[in-house]
């Protein structure tokens, strides 16, 4: 019962006494009386217990109002309104949560909110184009645990069939699980192959009934990038790549290139720059540069440059007998 009055107690603080100029003891005595089954609680009751919440690190601030009366104010709650906003908004728009999930970690932090700001946080990001939920905090819960305890790792995998449904299966593998990584906008698990000793990369929300194996000895480490990655899947190599870009991609490039760019005014076309960026040579690198049309050129290296020409003489081969 005493535990059960201090906790509602300090509900009480952070939901009421929030601001200037806080709430009262007879006030926190009627809300214990609407909120609980509890006995009738004395003022001095509340006082000691308003001590102990301080002794325990609660910031209770008390300051005298009219008629010689004490109001009470809680201070620095752990969360700015800010930060739980932008908490708030950042759950709101993970497609990987059911709306389920969603209320319910969003009702966790309306507790550390006053019943004004509470109403505040009724507008929410709304997504569009939202795929369907896996349970991921589940996986992930899970997938953390096998990591903690350096265990092997066994999971059904699914791939979408033609009809647009996943279809689920089980393959045999000797996988450490090594580290989860989030990748535009989706969530990852980096293996190791103890067969092969390879790096392997699994999306987390096709994953289902996850169970740890033995433990596993397996020491090799996750290579750290040494270049810009355009995918989370292992470059066939890692170059230095020449680029003319248009000089209103400028933002774009090093946003996504990073610290593995470095960009220079182009003296032949001001309305160009050129950016010199380490990157992990893939698929998806060539795709990236496609997607921006002309307003990209490669330079350099050599073999890249007419990797991409290949390209786009065989998109071009696709609409030659719709152009004519």
């Amino acid at each position: 019962m005493e535990h059960e009055r201090i906790l509602l107690e300090l509900d009480c603080l952070r939901r009421f006494a929030a601001e200037p100029p806080g709430i009262t003891i007879r006030e926190i005595q009627r809300f214990l009386d609407e909120n609980s089954n509890l006995s009738p609680v004395s003022a001095l009751t509340v006082r000691r217990d308003l001590d102990r919440l301080v002794s325990i690190g609660n910031d209770i601030r008390v300051t005298n109002g009219a008629h010689n009366t004490a109001y009470y104010q809680l201070c620095g709650s752990g969360f700015t309104f800010n930060e739980i906003r932008f908490i708030v908004d950042s759950i709101s728009i993970n497609k990987f949560l059911s709306d389920s999930e969603k209320r319910r970690l969003i009702k966790k932090f309306e507790g550390f909110c006053s019943d004004r700001d509470v109403r505040s946080l009724i507008s929410r990001v709304k997504i569009t184009n939202r795929t369907p939920a896996a349970d991921l905090l589940t996986n992930l819960e899970t997938i953390h645990r096998i990591i903690a305890e350096k265990r092997r790792i066994n999971f059904e995998y699914g791939r979408f069939d033609t009809n647009g449904r996943q279809q689920f299966n089980y393959k045999p593998r000797l996988l450490c699980a090594k580290e989860v990584v989030y990748f535009n906008e989706r969530f990852y698990l980096i293996c190791i192959d103890e067969e092969t000793d390879r790096r392997r990369v699994y999306r987390i929300d096709r994953m289902r009934k996850i169970q740890p194996g033995d433990v596993t000895r397996c020491k090799t480490a996750i290579p750290k990038p040494e270049g810009a990655m355009l995918d989370i899947f292992d470059p066939e190599r890692i170059v230095r790549v020449t680029l003319r870009v248009r000089r209103f991609l400028l933002d774009e490039m090093l946003e996504t290139l990073g610290s593995y760019a470095q960009p220079q005014d182009d003296p032949e076309h001001p309305d160009c720059v050129i950016v010199r960026a380490t990157v992990g040579i893939s698929r998806n690198f060539y795709h990236w540069v496609l997607r921006y049309g002309d307003d990209i050129e490669v330079l350099s290296p050599d073999d890249i440059r007419s990797e991409i020409a290949a390209k786009i003489r065989a998109v071009s081969a696709l609409y030659e007998k719709t152009a004519q």
